[in-house]
């Protein structure tokens, strides 16, 4: 049974940091690529970073310079520095994992963890 569990979203300040993590079971996580999403109020869900499997990563514009996705493949987890926080960041926070079994694509998502920041 896969399952992706995040942890660390909170309340925070504006100016503010906060590091999500996700600790994967079920899946060889070291072949998988793993990505954070976020959805807020009324708005559909959206990348937010993204990790292959041999460590190449890739951002949404609005979180550059700001949030950085690593991997620790001995813990099964994947992690999200957040840093210089907003209120846009405000949103449920969603953890991804995604590779490919005898050629067809496959995914899996953690329940999410709620990330408020306040102005």
């Amino acid at each position: 049974q896969v399952q992706l569990v995040e942890s660390g979203g909170g309340l925070v300040q504006a100016g503010g940091s906060l590091r999500l993590s996700c600790v994967a079971s079920g899946i060889i996580f070291s072949m998988n690529a793993m990505g954070w999403y976020r959805q807020a109020p009324g708005k559909q869900r959206e990348l937010v970073a993204a990790i292959t499997s041999g460590g190449s990563s890739n951002y949404a514009d609005s979180v550059k310079g700001r949030f950085t996705i690593s991997r620790d493949n001995a813990k099964n987890t994947v992690y999200l520095q957040m840093n210089s926080l907003k209120p846009e960041d405000t949103a449920v926070y969603y953890c991804k994992a995604m590779g490919l079994v005898r050629g067809v694509k496959y995914e899996y998502w953690g329940q999410g963890t709620q990330v408020t920041v306040s102005s």
